[in-house]
């Protein structure tokens, strides 16, 4: 669940924190005084795009920090990934530059803003104009078939997808025989030619590195004659000038004259010897270093060529030898496939039509488990459509054969019939907002029984409504929060009595405050929602009762 969000400098909002709890949390407050920027954060910390606009005026960056407390099952994927989770709690950051770029941190480490949607997002479900939008997609309808599927369900489509890829790459290898025979001829001719010109080269790891400092060696060897001659003659000095080694030499000499008086210096004498040592050893290395250079013309030119060669045979291969190796593992093991699938076409074309049959076997039995799990999730929603102030209405799910596709052989569609004596009509067709509302409310219902998602955020979820059908929805998501965290937007009265927690998003002075109303203070907020004088105590008993009054009815 979502313990803690703290925003700063996002829109109206300077800074704010608001503090969630387990069950129902309703989010009121008048048009214009922040709910939108509360759930745009929340967004961002789900992955959403970063805009600058969403910067406060006058702010170099915005800033939302999330606390998520997680279960076991929550916890384990994350673990995997390598993040941190401290306590059960999980750390979220989004940070957005005036400038345009954003960051996003997980567990304290940082991440690409395109990780939350694989991290965080899944934790949380978010409904708004959006998701009512995409229920009326066929394959967002054929989604929320497949989910309300028992675990044979889960397999099926696990066991579809596997035959799909397996026929898919039948058909590529039937097609490399067949329909581009002409390509495939030209492919092998030009791996082999190329798997030819390297074995004949035959490079090894990090040759080009090797290659080419060599080549810097064997190009100056007179500047490094030189240096290495210099550095030489200060240490074994010149014909007029004394150089390190002797220097060093003299001072040893000295030091053991003054050890003679002084014995505590016995250490510093065996140092100054040892360093004389060092530096006529370093000498004689130096001098052997410049007897091994030899510009060895013969060597560059062999040197020039193999880069040439090993040049010309990375061209759109590889960045270095090493990547060079790579690629002929990969060429030789292509060659084979086109070798050996160009020796057998008869065995090809069987291998794709299995393929294809076992594609249509398992596509059949995920069509008729498609049509149970159809028509059971239509008819348990259907039923809280009738708690919903739909009494007549029916939800119907189709389920029609089409071609294969990766999805399966089925074209879904889920069918309103708003009354008995109505022809269903699909979602996308004939479903208004209000009606789309409660049917998004009852699916979750539904399906919040099999999910493993623990908290739900609800935008526009009462749009369209009022009355009686107001109270019963707020009765649903109340049950829906009985073992979940649902956090609701919400205009209404008769939804917000429902909650067991109630924030208040308020604009003074052009800035906005988050904060938790219990007691009177939420008594004169539910009276603002009515439309009454918050200020008049009668206005909020008044209130108060009919809203109460409502709760036992819709629970009855």
């Amino acid at each position: 669940m979502i313990s803690t969000i703290e925003i700063s400098g996002i829109g109206v909002i300077d800074r704010a924190t608001l503090d969630f709890g387990e069950g129902l949390t309703v989010l009121t407050g008048e048009t214009g005084a922040g709910k939108t920027m509360v759930l745009t954060s929340v967004n961002l910390l789900l992955g959403s795009r970063a805009e600058p606009a969403l910067v406060r005026e006058g702010r170099s960056r915005a800033q939302v920090d999330g606390v998520f407390t997680l279960d076991e099952q929550q916890i384990a994927p994350l673990v995997e990934e390598g993040i941190d989770v401290e306590d059960s709690e999980l750390i979220v950051s989004r940070t957005v530059l005036a400038q345009g770029r954003s960051r996003a941190h997980v567990g304290g480490r940082m991440v690409p803003a395109s990780a939350l949607a694989q991290t965080v997002a899944p934790l949380i479900t978010v409904h708004g104009q959006a998701e009512q939008m995409r229920l009326k997609n066929p394959n967002a309808q054929r989604d929320l078939v497949d989910s309300y599927g028992d675990q044979a369900h889960q397999d099926l489509l696990a066991e579809y997808g596997k035959a799909w890829k397996e026929a898919v790459n039948a058909k590529r290898s039937f097609d490399d025989i067949t329909k581009n025979a002409d390509e495939r001829i030209e492919e092998t001719e030009s791996l082999s030619a190329a798997l030819e010109a390297i074995d004949a080269f035959n490079p090894h790891e990090g040759e080009d590195e090797e290659l080419r400092l060599e080549a810097r060696r064997l190009m100056s060897v007179e500047d490094l004659r030189r240096f290495i001659d210099t550095a030489t003659a200060f240490i074994r000095g010149t014909d007029d000038t004394d150089g390190a080694s002797s220097l060093l030499r003299q001072s040893r000499d000295q030091i053991s004259s003054a050890r003679s008086l002084d014995e505590s210096l016995a250490s510093l004498e065996r140092q100054a010897e040892s360093i004389a040592i060092d530096v006529e050893t370093l000498g004689d290395d130096l001098g052997a270093y410049a007897r091994s250079l030899d510009a060895d013309p013969t060597r560059l030119a062999w040197v020039h060529s193999r880069r040439a060669d090993l040049k010309k045979l990375l061209e759109g291969r590889a960045d270095d030898a090493s990547g060079l190796i790579e690629w002929a593992q990969r060429a030789r093991k292509r060659l084979e496939e086109l070798v050996t699938s160009g020796n057998n076409p008869e065995a090809a074309e069987k291998k794709l039509k299995e393929a294809q049959a076992r594609v249509l076997e398992v596509g059949s039995c995920l069509h008729d488990s498609r049509v149970r799990c159809g028509r059971e999730l239509a008819e348990k929603v259907t039923g809280e459509l009738h708690a919903l102030a739909m009494a007549d209405a029916k939800l119907i799910s189709t389920v029609e054969k089409t071609k294969p596709t990766s999805h399966g052989l089925d074209e879904v569609t889920i069918l309103l019939q708003p009354h008995s004596s109505a022809t269903p009509r699909p979602l996308g067709q004939g479903a208004s907002g209000g009606e789309l509302s409660r049917i998004m409310l009852g699916l979750e219902v539904v399906l919040g029984e099999k999910s493993t998602t623990k908290t739900f955020i609800f935008d526009e979820v009462d749009a369209g409504i009022g009355g009686q059908t107001a109270t019963e929805v707020g009765a649903r998501l109340k049950r829906l929060a009985q073992n979940r965290q649902v956090i609701v937007v919400t205009h209404l009265p008769q939804v917000a009595v429902f909650a067991s927690h109630h924030l208040v998003v308020t604009k003074n002075d052009g800035l906005t405050d988050v904060h938790v109303v219990e007691g009177e203070a939420r008594e004169a907020e539910l009276t603002r929602m009515m439309g009454g004088d918050a200020h008049s105590p009668a206005a909020r008993r008044h209130a108060i009762e009919v809203l109460t009054s409502a709760v036992p009815q819709s629970q009855g």
